[in-house]
This record gives C-alpha cells, structure tokens and sequence, in this order.
C-alpha cells in the first residue's frame, strides 16, 4: 500500500504561481509512475502532468504545457507540481497518484494510489 498527501493549494490570483507537493509514505521502494489529475466542480476528472520513476520521462495535457512543471524528489518519497501563470480556469482540486510500473500513463484508470487531493483556486 502507497499513501499519499498532497498539500499546496491555495487561493492565488491569475497569473501568479503555487507549487504542489505530494508526498508518498508505505511501500515507496517499489517503482511507481506518478501522475497529477484535476477536477473542477461540475466536471470529470482531468490529467494534468504525468513523470516516470526516473524523471527522464513527463507528459502534460495541451493546455498547461509551459505554464506547469511536474518533477520529483526520489529520496524524499515526494513529487511537485510547479504551476506558474495560473488561469482561472485551472481552478480544481488537484490530486496525485501513484502506478507501479515504469510508463507514465494519462488515464485515471492506470493509477493505482490516490490522494485525497488539494483544492486551487485562481481569482480573474
């Protein structure tokens, strides 16, 4: 079993900037892909940004790429979310996840440990 924690979120107005971290405790020492997911009132769950074990390897959806970073701290058991230019319409809760394996993946489904996730507001 992999729990994990987000923290982070916050109440930021368009075009600032927070840093979401997620931190992994329980059966860490195997390989898992993580990946960050957001969803907004009213909508389905959303992929975000996904990073391999190793960090070689990142996906993003079309509409952050350049505005968010996904990167990770091995040793610390912990993976971040860099979100710079914040739109209003990147309000959501944001949740990480874990999957065993080396791919990362962009469907919900592939994941296997999810957070309770962290709430995002961005004010116009």
């Amino acid at each position: 079993q992999v729990q994990l924690v987000e923290s982070g979120g916050g109440l930021v107005q368009a075009g600032g900037s927070l840093r979401l971290s997620c931190a992994a405790s329980g059966r860490t020492s195997s390989s898992y892909t993580m990946g960050w997911f957001r969803q907004a009132p009213g909508k389905e769950r959303e992929f975000v940004a996904a990073i391999s074990w190793s960090g070689g390897t990142t996906y993003y959806v079309e509409s952050v790429q350049g505005r968010f970073t996904i990167s990770r701290d091995n040793p610390k058991n912990s993976v971040y979310l860099q979100m710079n230019s914040l739109k209003p319409e990147d309000t959501a809760l944001y949740s990480c996840a874990a999957r065993r394996g080396a791919v990362p993946r962009q469907y919900d489904s592939d994941y296997d440990y999810w957070g309770q996730g962290t709430q995002v507001a961005v004010s116009s």
